[in-house]
């Protein structure tokens, strides 16, 4: 009953906040500034870690919701509908089919919120300059998600032994294809409403308390140092001016969607390859 309650409310934030895009929050320039001057280092830092925080929130938010929640419900229907003969079978992941566990759900969820979840939210913050925008901006990142990482990563890894559990392979495949397209939808969604409330970290005690979620990078300190790293380069870079005209040219958008397209369609073949392996079996 979580479970739905939450994909309900995941739903109800992807119709309500889809067709938000992304907006930093806005900085005045400097008396005398212009568009293309390279900006303030601390500024660059500080709009480093909004968006490192806004990619926390939101993917963690939409994997909570989406992916975790999601992803066990599709695994109760799948166990369903699989038949008498998988019931009381385990699974890749040690799990037994048909077994409904409180402690199973919760530790799937987190597990999935954390870190599969705030790998969509960032990879959503990189891509999201060269997606449609409005609802179609969502839709398209979770096709990106489903071509590109559905069939390599999860969940419908071919080589998974657990399609050959559970099934028929078409609702394993239709449950699982709709759940990373929600999952990239809500994950714009949240990107978008969430953008509109978060200020660039600073002083004040409610900008400081909204950057709570960049805590939990605390106990990876490898992922910290790389952000660490990739803070100190993007400063260095943004002190080009070349880089900053260009980065604003609209000319550049174009080609960064091209190059997306491109893209998905040299990993779709192997995308329809696994599929069509997944429907043979289960």
């Amino acid at each position: 009953m979580v479970c739905v309650l939450a994909v309900l409310a995941g739903l109800v934030a992807t119709v309500r906040w889809g067709g938000l895009t992304v907006q930093p929050p806005h900085v005045p320039l400097p008396e005398g500034a212009g568009a293309d001057d390279p900006p303030a280092a601390g500024l660059v830092v500080r709009r480093f870690v909004w968006s490192v925080n806004l990619a926390l929130v939101a993917g963690i938010g939409a994997g909570i919701m989406a992916a975790g929640a999601g992803g066990r419900l599709v695994m109760r229907l799948l166990a369903v509908t699989a038949g008498d003969d998988a019931q009381g079978r385990i699974t890749e992941a040690n799990e037994v089919v048909g077994r409904i566990s409180g402690d199973g759900t919760f530790g799937f969820v987190v597990f999935t919120a954390l870190f599969l979840g705030s790998a969509t939210g960032g990879a959503y913050l990189l891509l999201r300059r060269w997606l449609p925008a409005g609802r179609a901006g969502g839709l398209a990142y979770g096709g990106l998600l489903l071509v590109l990482a559905g069939t390599r990563l999860e969940p419908l890894r071919e080589g998974n032994p657990d399609f050959d559990l559970v099934g028929p392979g078409w609702v394993s495949v239709t449950a699982f294809a709709a759940l990373v397209l929600f999952q990239g939808m809500l994950v714009a969604a949240l990107a978008g409403r969430i953008s509109r409330v978060v200020p660039l970290l600073g002083s004040h005690p409610r900008a400081v308390a909204l950057h709570a979620p960049l805590l939990l990078l605390a106990p990876v300190p490898v992922v910290a140092l790389v952000l660490v790293v990739a803070a100190a380069l993007l400063v260095l870079v943004t002190r080009a001016r070349p880089v900053i005209a260009a980065w604003h040219a609209r000319r550049f958008q174009p080609a960064g969607q091209v190059v997306l397209v491109l893209i998905a369609l040299v990993a779709l073949p192997g995308f329809i390859v696994a599929v069509a392996g997944i429907l043979g079996r289960g």
